[in-house]
């Protein structure tokens, strides 16, 4: 096998900092303390805060992009735009989501970022102080909680 030492890294998983070196030949590769692979952000202490602020920031990227020509407009219907949020947003918000451990901190930041495009969705805004689950009902969206499912359903496999 070779391998092409130029275009390699090591990364240690521990909760301290510790220093290793690997030697492959005569060359020493860097030690990195974060690294992306598929588009996940691994870090050494093996936490995924800030993969999953990533993925928050990936989704308010998305809905940012989508404000004008679809979230706002008028034109469009109610179930077109939630096709859109089911197909498009929840997908950037949840990539790579098999990996994280879901604390209720993690569950309740995912669901912040899902409830704010909802909101705009339902012309609403924070300031017009509509409960979460009635927008939801509104919508006819679920409480959504999909990871879960997702979970399980590999759990079984």
């Amino acid at each position: 096998m070779r391998i092409s030492t130029s275009k390699s890294e090591s990364m240690v998983l521990n909760r301290k900092r510790v220093e290793c070196t690997l030697r492959v030949g005569d060359e020493i590769l860097p030690q990195v303390e974060e690294f992306k692979y598929l588009g996940v952000l691994f870090t050494s202490e093996g936490r995924m805060e800030r993969e999953i602020d990533r993925r928050i920031g990936a989704a308010s990227a998305v809905m940012r992009t989508l404000h004008g020509p679809v979230v706002v407009k008028r034109e469009l219907s109610r179930k077109a735009k939630l096709s859109i949020y089911q197909s498009i947003y929840v997908p950037a918000l949840t990539y790579g989501h098999e990996l994280w451990v879901m604390t209720e901190r993690t569950r309740s930041q995912v669901q912040v970022a899902k409830m704010s495009f909802l909101r705009r969705v339902a012309g609403l805004s924070l300031r017009d102080r509509v409960r979460s689950s009635v927008i939801r009902e509104e919508l006819g969206v679920g409480l959504g909680d999909k990871l879960k499912i997702y979970r399980y359903r590999n759990l079984r496999r």
